[in-house]
């Protein structure tokens, strides 16, 4: 993120945890990773079956994005509320405001991904988000406004930070034996 003037101008930002996985959508017709066409993996078959459960709640112009936490990636997770984590809800083009997404995680079973900071922003915030993590068991966070924010918006409304060298495992995870993270 080169400007961080939309953030310094909103009423209200949310920090959230950077989780080490892969990112996914449900829409009304099931789910994928961050390719559409992305082939086949055993380890997906846990967030298949959870799509399954979600997506025929969903309307045709909705879709659920989070964290698929389900295979270890650089961190292992001992206690996750679940293997897919939700960070954002969008209906069109169009991401929905923060309490609307919770709101709307809620009525579909949805774990958010966890909340660091709720307030407004400044540039010290980074910082000081920064000195609180454990980067030994935290990949990062990801800044965005409260509001809703059209899809052509993320590059100026939303911020991620990721630790140096984030990725910290020598073979890439799907290409290594699938070893899962925990649940609590």
């Amino acid at each position: 993120m080169s400007d961080l003037s939309a953030l310094l101008d909103a009423p209200e930002v949310i920090a959230t945890e950077k989780m080490d996985g892969e990112n996914t959508t449900i829409f009304a017709g099931g789910c994928h990773p961050r390719s559409p066409d992305a082939r086949y993996l055993p380890s997906r078959d846990w967030m298949k079956a959870f799509a399954a459960g979600v997506s025929p709640m969903l309307a045709s112009d909705e879709r659920i994005v989070g964290e698929y936490l389900f295979a270890r990636h650089s961190i292992e997770y001992f206690s996750l509320p679940s293997y897919f984590m939700g960070f954002a809800w969008i209906l069109g083009e169009e991401v929905q405001a923060w309490s609307d997404t919770e709101a709307r995680f809620s009525e579909l079973g949805i774990c958010s991904v966890p909340v660091l900071f709720r307030g407004r922003f400044s540039e010290p915030l980074i910082t000081e988000l920064v000195s609180q993590m454990d980067f030994s068991s935290q990949e990062g966070f990801v800044i965005r406004t409260t509001t809703s924010f059209s899809e052509a918006q993320m590059a100026t409304k939303v911020g991620k930070y990721v630790r140096s060298e984030h990725v910290q495992s020598e073979v890439h995870w799907m290409k290594a034996e699938i070893v899962k993270n925990g649940l609590a």
